[in-house]
């Protein structure tokens, strides 16, 4: 049984849970100070967001397998990027049929149901808005027909998700109302998520656009405007939360988060290099933050992918910690 369980959280992308977790933890330490909080609904919340992240990311693999056998393959043996391979490894190796990977993604789902069922009877229509529209994107992220990762909106969508949605439904669910705080501070968590998939779209675009995969990098193809682009969801959170300081939907505090901004300018620094000097080599410094696992990720020879996709998702871990922890000062 517990060897079925951990073999599903692998599948699922269980390492991917951060991304979803400590926006929603995040929102949950901003909800705290309202008369209306209540533990219960929060931790329902979070929970709801867990199981729905595990299921979207296995509905993945349900459209790309069921849909695009052959471009699967082509991953699983990928000629471009070897960060690709061992996609779906448990429906190729014939493991899984697809039909109990369905069954695990409904039962993902009726958890993540049930969880919002019980928060929807005590918050009302809101949440009910919020989660339609979250499994609207979610769905259709792979899902045909508008399949949005296949045609340049995927990094949007996940943003969206991850950041003023997720966040704002958790938020919610905790108190019962929004606040210009929340605002700004999804929309910031959602840019650094974008930042994460774009940067990672950059790095694969040869392999996305060998599988016809239509990533935003893939459609603006020009090296220099992908670089120029990449700018935007990096450093427009220090823009916002300037902004967000003058116009006093947060307080100054909020100037300490400052101290991400090296880490910004090395990961597109970083990014830089890749594009112009793919041949040098980099090594992550302590400042950088968490890298799991470094010494199999080296061996494996993906590590300039994945020193520069740690450091995009370490920036956004930080940022929420000490947003976190600006919420309590």
């Amino acid at each position: 049984m517990i060897k079925n369980i951990y073999f599903w959280l692998q599948n699922a992308r269980i390492q991917a849970l951060p991304q979803s977790i400590m926006p929603a933890i995040l929102a949950i330490g901003l909800a705290i100070p309202s008369p209306d909080f209540s533990w219960g609904l929060a931790l329902l919340a979070l929970m709801g967001v867990a199981v729905a992240h595990l299921g979207t990311n296995l509905l993945d693999d349900y459209f790309d397998y069921s849909k695009n056998t052959d471009v699967i393959v082509k991953q699983a043996n990928p000629s471009k990027s070897p960060i690709r391979k061992g996609k779906c490894s448990y429906l190729l190796s014939g493991r899984i049929s697809v039909r109990n990977l369905g069954w695990v993604i409904g039962l993902f789902f009726s958890l993540a149901f049930i969880c919002g069922s019980i928060i929807f009877y005590f918050r009302g229509l809101n949440i009910l808005y919020i989660a339609l529209v979250t499994f609207f994107l979610s769905y259709f992220y792979s899902g045909y027909p508008l399949r949005l990762s296949y045609h340049g909106w995927g990094e949007i969508s996940i943003g969206i998700i991850f950041g003023p949605l997720l966040m704002s439904g958790v938020f919610y669910a905790s108190c019962g109302n929004f606040t210009p705080e929340l605002g700004l501070v999804s929309l910031i968590v959602g840019m650094l998520v974008i930042n994460i998939l774009y940067i990672h779209s950059i790095m694969d675009c040869e392999a996305d656009a060998f599988v016809n995969k239509k990533t935003l990098a893939v459609l603006i193809k020009n090296k220099k405007f992908q670089l120029a682009v990449a700018a935007i969801p990096l450093f427009s959170p220090f823009i916002l939360i300037v902004a967000g300081i003058y116009f006093h939907y947060v307080n100054y505090y909020y100037f300490l988060l400052f101290i991400l901004l090296p880490l910004a300018i090395r990961l597109y620094f970083l990014l830089i290099q890749y594009i112009k000097h793919p041949q040098h080599s980099y090594t992550p410094q302590w400042w950088m933050g968490p890298m799991e696992q470094w010494k199999a990720i080296k061996e494996a020879r993906i590590d300039q992918f994945m020193l520069r996709w740690f450091l995009a998702r370490n920036i956004c871990v930080f940022f929420c910690i000490l947003t976190l922890i600006i919420s309590f000062l």
